[in-house]
């Protein structure tokens, strides 16, 4: 596959409510074999956009779009079928936290598993030969008996991890990340976000990060989309956060705790200004 074909093509993305209230508004960028953050405050609408390409947004939902597609397919009108035939194979979504995404009636293994069962003609014997494989890959000690385990004897950083698991387990094209540390401690947060980016670099794959958190996507990121109330305001390299001239990313990264600033009073956005150039006043 070349590496130079677009993943994620979006233009003039709109979600609404029945009522007609507009909760991402004319949202457009596309994405290919690289490493993209979608960031912004809660409520910015960056998580119904990752839900959107996905096909799991709310029926309280409306999307109309020129156009969405991922992976060179329309997204606007498939059937549940086609969505099953994408989801899990094609791209994988990795969500918040294990301790409600994971099933706590079933195994680690047999949550890793599944996505073989649905997508591939595999033997039993294969199966497990993968998963196993999936779990070493993804830092899961023991895989031959941590497989018959239940999510609630794992930890958080262990739980993030399986969910990872099943993610990759088909060797998708592309991953969807939102918040995929969230729930984990500073320490934990760096491991685990590591572990996703290094497996994506090996192979080869497209992955959109959703996140609030600017130090990460300078960190981990090769471009960075910024989103203010449901619209697209600032997009740039990574590694040009630092330096942006919009109100809004330079807020959002001048206020990161650090010790210099102890005692200093951090920046306020003027929301007025914002809201009066975008239209959300």
């Amino acid at each position: 596959m070349a590496s130079n074909q677009t993943l994620i093509d979006i233009e003039n993305l709109t979600i609404s409510l029945d009522n007609g209230q507009r909760l991402v508004k004319n949202l457009s960028f596309k994405i290919g074999h690289e490493r993209v953050a979608l960031v912004g405050e809660s409520g910015s609408g960056k998580s119904l956009t990752a839900k959107t390409l996905m096909g799991l947004l709310p029926n309280a939902c409306h999307v109309t779009a020129d156009k969405l597609e991922m992976l060179e397919t329309p997204l606007l009108n498939l059937s549940q079928k086609q969505w099953g035939q994408l989801r899990g194979r094609k791209v994988a979504m990795v969500l918040q936290d294990p301790k409600y995404a994971l099933n706590p009636a079933r195994t680690i293994g047999m949550q890793i598993e599944e996505p073989l069962v649905l997508h591939q003609k595999m033997s039993r014997k294969a199966r497990i030969e993968k998963v196993e494989a999936m779990m070493i890959a993804v830092g899961l000690p023991n895989p031959e008996k941590l497989r018959h385990s239940y999510p609630h004897q794992l930890s958080g950083g262990m739980g993030q991890r399986v969910m990872l698991a099943i993610a990759l387990i088909n060797d998708p094209e592309l991953l969807i990340a939102d918040e995929p540390t969230s729930a984990l401690d500073h320490e934990m947060r760096d491991q685990v976000l590591e572990l996703i980016f290094s497996l994506v670099k090996e192979r080869n794959m497209g992955l959109l990060l959703i996140s609030h958190d600017l130090q990460q996507v300078a960190d981990y990121s090769e471009r960075v989309l910024v989103m203010y109330q449901g619209q697209l305001v600032d997009e740039l390299k990574a590694s040009e956060l630092a330096h942006s001239t919009h109100p809004y990313t330079q807020t959002l990264w001048s206020c990161q705790p650090h010790i210099d600033k102890r005692g200093a009073p951090l920046p306020v956005l003027d929301r007025d200004v914002l809201e009066k150039r975008y239209g959300t006043a």
